[in-house]
């Protein structure tokens, strides 16, 4: 019989995280707001090119947006995600869902 993960925060409550499941790439804008609050390092800006092919963004160099179409946001490193939903949250286009995780 699987359970759902819980914390048992010190005031005695319960928690039980969310962690990120999907990110609905289609409705992203590639804003950036989600990779700004997550410091875990769960996500990834990339580009998309004519063909939809994906490149590397340099978030450094102010001149590499003549490669690409437009910016989304993917999910790099799942495994790192803590549950706190904060990407969620904060993303303007209601773009990612989250799920508990059963142990």
């Amino acid at each position: 019989m699987s359970t759902t993960f819980n914390v048992t925060l010190p005031s005695g409550a319960t928690w039980t995280p969310a962690f990120v499941a999907t990110l609905d790439e289609k409705k992203c804008i590639g804003c950036g707001r989600c990779f700004k609050v997550c410091g875990r390092g769960v996500l990834e800006l990339v580009g998309l090119n004519e063909d939809g092919e994906r490149i590397r963004v340099d978030l450094d160099d102010e001149n590499d947006e003549e490669e690409y179409e437009k910016k989304i946001m993917t999910i790099a490193h799942q495994e790192l995600c803590i549950g706190c939903m904060a990407c969620s949250r904060i993303c303007p286009k209601k773009c990612y869902s989250h799920a508990a995780v059963l142990v």
